[in-house]
This record gives C-alpha cells, structure tokens and sequence, in this order.
C-alpha cells in the first residue's frame, strides 16, 4: 500500500532540510505549511525530542545538527546559556557544541591563550582581542559583566559556528554556575534511558497488519529473532507477534488476526530501571519503542537490558548523589557478612539532630539490596516498604543493620530489617521487593 505521510511527519521533514542556525517559530511553520499552529508546536516539540532544533530563552528555538545519541550526555553551549541566564551574541549555530572544559581569562592574554583549545569555553570580562584569538583557537567565549563585544568579532563567531555569549553575572559566580551544571551532569549520566540503548526503526525487522503468517516465516528464516512488532501503513504500533501466535495457523491468515494487541510501548525518555521492572513483572521479552504519535522508533529487548544493566554497574563513580553518599558509609560487619554498621554523621541528621527519615529509608533499601546480591538473588526494585520507628537515634550513634530474607520467589522476595543502636532495637522495617535477575 502507498504509505501518506500525516501533517506531523511532513512538518519534520521541513525542520530537517533547514540549515544547522536557522530559527524557528509556530507561526512559520504554520504558514508555510498551511497547518494549524497546534500541529505545528507538537511537531516542533517532537523535533526537539529527536535533538534536531533547540529551544534556548530570549534566543528562540533553532535548528541544530542531530548527533548520534553518546551513551552519556555532556554538558553543551546551549545548555550554559540556560544555566548563566545569558543572551547569545553570536555563532548560533554551535550551540550543541559539547563543552570539553572551561577557562578563566583571568591573566595575561598569551598566557591565556595557552590554555585555551578547541572545544572550550572562555569566561572573561570586557576583553575584545581576547574575544578574538579564542574564536581563533576553535574556543566558545562567555562575557561576563554584561559586557557586549565588537561586531566584526560576532562575524567571525558566525563564520566559525562558535557561540559567543554574554552574562550579567560575574566572572567568580559563573564558574561557580558552570562548575555546579558539570557536577550535576555526570550524576546525570549515569541515569541510563532506552534512547541509550535501543535498537533503531532501520534496523528492526517488522510485519505490517495486513501481512500473513506466512510473512511471518519468511522474517524468521532471515533473523534469530521470534518477536516481531507489528504496525500499520502509518507506521503506528498496533500489535506484537511471536512465534507461540503462530503455531498451528494456516499460512494465509491475516497477522492482525493471530497478533497480541495494544502491546506495552515505552518512549525513549523512558529510564531503563523502568523498562527492566516492566519487562520482568510482565514477562515480555520485547518492548517497542514510540513517540509520542504511537509511531515505531525502535525496539529494546532484554537482553540489551540486562547489557545496559551490567554496564552501569561498572561505570566509575564521579559525581556522588546523596544515596550515594549513605551507601558508602554502609559497611559489612567483619564477623556476619549479612549484618551491616554504620555510623550517623551530621548531614544524615535532621533539623532536630536526629536520623533523617529519608536516611533511614537508605540504608535499608541498601542493606536489603546488599543482602539479595550476598545471596545471589539478584538486583532489586522495592515493591514496598513498612517502617517502625521505635526510637529516635542521635548524631554521632553507631547503628547495626541486621536484614532477613524471609520469603523469595523468581521474581519476588520479603526481606524484614532490624536495626540496633548499641544492642537496643530502635527500628524495624518490612520490605517487599522485585528480583529484576540473576
């Protein structure tokens, strides 16, 4: 069958031939195309998405180049405007540049040239030659102060695709600003999402609705694969078909007779922790990935989970989150390699100079999840969590964590928790959790 392209899809079709800088608006596109400006802000929204324009404040949103997805974001120029709440002088269409590092023009020039490279980000003030042998060296600038700079030197930032920036802040608070963005973005990345991991619309194989079950024979032969999704002319998912539909069923019978319909859909902004519990609560082995139309994106199995999953694990740690922070000072009694102590330091306290709740949540969580793992069992995702607070525990305590695994099935396990200060029971919790695998 012909395949028509809806309004949406024409509009990203647009978006992607204009050059990398060009600006976009609703009322544009909706000219151009003779659509209405809601069709044209969903289709922007979903450029977006798919990392073809960006939209930056007081700039406007314009078309960058897409890159292929890095299994971990960096932090780009585009993203410092935000954070600086800084206006672009120039050089537009560098802004989804990746910043390497960034350096304070706090010196003589020539030495400040040595340190500034490709890639970089020059902080300094009113200083237009400075402005210019950084463009030169393949750097961004951001001037700080609010200082404006020369026109010639916009020109050239233009010419070279390099962003030059400017900020009311000043130098010392946008460094401060930046350095806090770069911390933030490496415990980002360690949040992995399907878009890290699936396989691509091109390179899935699938069955349209109106296909057989003998189409169904022909795909397999050609892959290892068993699970097809199955999808219409418009290419929106409609179904899933595996080789247990199609046992028995003459060759001639329509694939959207046999298929499982509504099958469960992710969106590629979808964490991988996410897809990992649905696909084990749920027993699927594959997982379709869509937009925001229903329209197929891609495919995630589990076994690009559990890869997914593995990596994560041996990922170097570099930048601490609060959990973070508690598991490190849980640490494996030296005579039970089930038990667990650790001690209460100012920051796990509350206002009252207490153990923090949330901090108490942790640490069984953590010694819950260190036990399965002890065991053998597995990864974990609590199901839920009951807690008795029997006593509050002081600053300074040193606590002992005693978990038990009371009852565990393939996919589930009770684990009850005891926690002692000093030999007095001052807690208990009682925990219901997903084993994810083994």
């Amino acid at each position: 069958m012909k395949y028509m392209s809806t309004k949406h899809e024409q509009i990203i079709r647009h978006i992607l031939s204009l050059e990398v800088g060009h600006k976009i608006s609703v009322r544009q596109i909706a000219k151009e195309l003779n659509v209405s400006d809601g069709t044209a802000y969903r289709a922007i929204k979903e450029a977006e998405n798919q990392g073809l324009v960006s939209t930056i404040e007081r700039v406007g949103t314009i078309r960058i180049e897409k890159k292929e997805k890095e299994h971990f974001k960096q932090l780009t120029f585009s993203e410092v405007i935000n954070v600086v709440d800084g206006q672009v002088l120039g050089g537009r269409g560098g802004l989804h540049k990746e910043l390497n590092k960034f350096v304070i023009g706090a010196m003589q020039l020539e030495a400040m040239m040595r340190y500034t490279d490709t890639d970089s980000l020059l902080i300094v003030g009113n200083r237009v030659k400075a402005h210019e042998l950084a463009l030169k060296a393949g750097a961004a600038v951001l001037i700080t102060g609010g200082f404006d700079t020369k026109e010639h030197i916009k020109k050239l930032a233009d010419e070279k695709n390099l962003p030059i920036m400017s900020t009311s802040y000043d130098t010392f608070t946008v460094a401060e600003m930046i350095n806090r963005a770069i911390y933030d973005q490496m415990i980002k990345k360690e949040i992995v999402f399907v878009s890290d991991i699936y396989t691509p619309y091109d390179e899935v194989q699938h069955l349209y609705n109106t296909d057989t079950v003998a189409d169904w024979y022909k795909l397999n032969d050609l892959t290892s694969h068993t699970r097809f999704p199955v999808i219409d002319d418009n290419r929106r998912v409609s179904g899933m078909v595996t080789s247990k539909d199609v046992v028995g069923v003459s060759d001639e019978t329509l694939i959207e007779k046999v298929m499982t319909k509504n099958p469960f859909t992710v969106q590629g902004k979808t964490s991988l922790a996410y897809v990992a519990h649905l696909m084990v609560w749920e027993g699927i082995e594959v997982v379709p990935i869509v937009n925001q139309s229903q329209t197929l994106e891609g495919l995630v199995s589990r076994q690009d989970v559990l890869k997914a999953l593995n990596e994560v694990q041996r990922q170097p740690q570099v930048g601490e989150t609060i959990h973070d922070v508690i598991a490190q000072g849980l640490r494996t009694s030296e005579n039970d390699a089930t038990v667990f102590e650790t001690d209460i330091t100012p920051q796990m306290t509350n206002q009252l100079g207490t153990l923090a709740n949330g901090v108490l949540t942790t640490l069984i969580t953590e010694a819950s999840a260190r036990l399965l793992r002890h065991l053998k069992k597995g990864n974990m995702a609590v199901e839920s969590l009951n807690i008795f607070f029997i006593e509050p525990v002081q600053m300074d305590s040193h606590l002992t964590l005693k978990p038990e695994l009371l009852d565990a099935g393939r996919l589930y396990a009770k684990i009850n928790i005891e926690i002692y200060n000093e030999n007095k029971l001052v807690s208990q919790g009682m925990l219901m959790a997903q084993i994810m695998d083994r």
